[in-house]
């Protein structure tokens, strides 16, 4: 019992860090490993879907536990490689918000859902967040060292999911607790939809690094 209400408090103060973090994507002035490695955990959105996927893929057990969450990793590069290359990718913050929306939903049904239709659900979704964080991508990132952490980040984020997912699962009313948070998670999903339809998109700066031709100096410029 005490570790189920260990498992509410976590989830409780993730949802008290909504009003400060939702659709917040600060830009990291390191554009390396560390840059990428926290950039999945920067907005709560994406948190929440990528925390989504490893605790559903607990649900559905068996192979679903790694072939979920590679799923996301590997669209969500696919989409980071457009969004760096500008590829357009309609309504991705819309996307985003109902990545989080349908994961809660599937927590709250619990193994009902194939696997097969989950690895489609997650691979669409992975698409969505990878295009988001690729062209957020500062100007002066070290592509490969960024997506090294990237990958890192989003994988460190779906085992926290399972080690929760595991935890919860160990008994009933942990997997009644589960439902109930993804109860919770669809409810936010609804905010985020709600939030990207109907208020202008932030305007997102990012840094870039210069060197003066004439000088020889470095300077920053931003660029919205």
């Amino acid at each position: 019992m005490k570790k189920t209400f260990r498992f509410i408090g976590f989830f409780a103060l993730l949802f008290l860090a909504l009003p400060s973090c939702s659709f917040s994507h600060p830009i990291l002035r390191d554009g390396g490993f560390s840059a990428g490695l926290a950039h999945p955990a920067l907005g709560f959105d994406h948190f929440l879907a990528m925390l989504s996927v490893g605790l559903l893929s607990v649900q559905l057990g068996g192979r679903a536990i790694w072939s979920v969450p590679t799923t996301f990793v590997l669209f969500v590069l696919i989409g980071g490689e457009m969004g760096m290359h500008d590829v357009p990718l309609f309504t991705v913050e819309a996307g985003i918000a109902v990545s989080v929306l349908f994961l809660g939903l599937a927590i709250v049904a619990d193994r009902r859902i194939p696997v097969l239709v989950a690895m489609c659900g997650v691979s669409i979704f992975g698409m969505f967040h990878g295009h988001a964080h690729g062209t957020e991508m500062p100007g002066f990132v070290h592509p490969a060292a960024y997506a090294t952490g990237f990958v890192f980040g989003t994988a460190l984020i779906h085992l926290l999911g399972v080690g929760l997912g595991l935890v919860a699962t160990r008994n009933r009313v942990g997997s009644l607790t589960l439902r109930a948070c993804g109860a919770l998670i669809a409810v936010l999903g609804v905010n985020f939809l709600f939030t990207a339809l109907h208020e202008p998109k932030p305007q997102r700066t990012v840094a870039q690094i210069l060197t003066c031709p004439d000088c020889g100096k470095i300077h920053t410029a931003i660029k919205n």
